[in-house]
């Protein structure tokens, strides 16, 4: 079984799709996908479903989704003669809810996360081509929001977020590795577009003061400083940390010929930054 959920839904048996039509059956196979090959208590699946107040009619409508889930299943098996399996064998019924078998199937996530694995580590190892070529490869698979097309209740919400936070992770190291190879100037665009999105991520605003300041923008940079910190003031009563003041102290005192060397980076090696409600770490270079 193929899963993809970096953007759209879509799962195939045999290269067919048993992606339901409907919402709430979608919603049961997104949950089922995200935990596959472990149990999905029925209780789990309700609470997605209609939150904290189920019907009284949910435990028979809930089986009458996994039936017609089952129905796409059979369908993407009989192709095959050779294949004993039928859905129930793929979409099992065990104590307490259901559990779907994945197979040797590939799924987006699993690849997302071994190659941001292999970038994360060559971070660690200052291999910033191997990092950024890793990152970028592990970015390029996704296609939009996870799950774009389903309607989250409060379980897929917290896994789409663990997804974004994810992503943005790994997006913040790919632009660190960048820095490090000399890509000011083609960051700027991106950068710009990122600020402006998560306005109290202190790694990115750091990652952007940086590029600036390397492209000879030296009062933008400091700008973007003064956006930053009235942003955080104002919405969480927070200072910018000491290490992002100290990258705008070397800033505003650098040598009047903009060389970088008393300008410290915005992030270590193998740090990760913060998510898009959060404020980054930074940490000087020496």
């Amino acid at each position: 079984m193929d899963t993809d959920i970096l953007g759209t839904l879509a799962v195939r048996e045999k290269g067919v799709s048993i992606t339901p039509t409907a919402p709430k059956p979608r919603q049961v196979l997104a949950l089922l996908v995200l935990q596959a090959d472990q149990m999905v208590p029925v209780g789990m699946l309700s609470e997605e479903l209609w939150g904290s107040r189920p019907p009284r009619s949910a435990r028979p409508t809930l089986q009458t989704y996994i039936l017609q889930l089952r129905e796409l299943i059979t369908a993407a098996l009989q192709p095959d003669a050779a294949d004993a399996r039928t859905a129930k064998d793929v979409l099992l019924t065990v104590p307490g809810g259901y559990l779907l078998k994945s197979g040797e199937g590939g799924s987006d996530v699993r690849e997302f996360e071994r190659l941001a694995g292999l970038g994360y580590r060559a971070m660690d190892a200052a291999d910033f081509p191997g990092a950024a070529r890793h990152l970028r490869a592990a970015l390029g698979l996704w296609s939009g929001p996870p799950l774009a097309d389903v309607h989250a209740g409060m379980h897929l919400a917290t896994q789409v977020k663990r997804l974004e936070e994810s992503r943005l992770c790994a997006l913040d190291q790919r632009i660190e590795a960048d820095l490090r190879l000399g890509r000011h100037r083609e960051l700027l665009a991106e950068l710009t577009v990122l600020v402006s999105r998560y306005p109290t991520h202190e790694s990115l605003c750091g990652q952007y003061m940086l590029a600036l300041y390397r492209s000879g923008r030296r009062g933008e940079a400091l700008d973007a400083y003064q956006r930053l910190r009235a942003t955080l003031v104002r919405s969480l009563g927070l200072e910018p940390s000491a290490a992002l003041s100290k990258l705008q102290r070397s800033i505003l005192m650098a040598r009047p010929d903009g060389s970088p060397a008393t300008v410290p980076h915005p992030a270590g090696p193998g740090s990760t930054g913060s998510g898009p409600a959060g404020t980054g770490r930074l940490a000087p270079v020496g």
